[in-house]
């Protein structure tokens, strides 16, 4: 079995791919903030900003090409996404936000790069030990 060359690649999977970046530098940013601002954590919002910087990629722009915002059936916000309970409860939605785009990204570039496949599931990792140390 052969990888799908860049070529290959749909719009619609583009939009997979700059969507779920986007969902996870922003949860990350998030947390990020809570960490630094809220909880006064500089190891912790250190160790999100260092996470969020390794999500770059090369050819950024080809995804950015493919955005279709217009046509996204399920961009407005749900019930759900309207409101939180503390400030605990933005930490829990956004790192989980962050964590199932990571995986998204995982699976998706399991078609073109396993370098860039491991890459978010490293991320996705660090993720789950950053949640841990964050709520316990």
């Amino acid at each position: 079995m052969t990888k799908v060359s860049e070529e290959e690649i749909s719009s619609s999977t583009y939009r997979i791919i700059d969507a779920n970046l986007n969902r996870l530098r922003e949860g990350i940013r998030v947390v990020e903030d809570v960490c630094r601002y809220y909880k006064n954590s500089k190891e912790l919002s250190k160790r999100l900003k260092i996470l969020r910087h390794k999500i770059r990629i090369i050819n950024s722009k080809e995804f950015l090409k493919h955005r279709d915002i217009k046509n996204d059936p399920l961009k407005k916000t749900t019930g759900s996404e309207s409101f939180r309970l503390n400030i605990e409860s933005i930490i829990v939605s956004n790192i989980k936000r962050a964590q199932e785009s990571s995986r998204v990204l995982e699976e998706i570039f399991k078609l073109t790069s396993v370098e860039e496949s491991q890459k978010f599931k490293d991320i996705r990792y660090e993720l789950y030990d950053v949640e841990k140390e964050i709520l316990l």
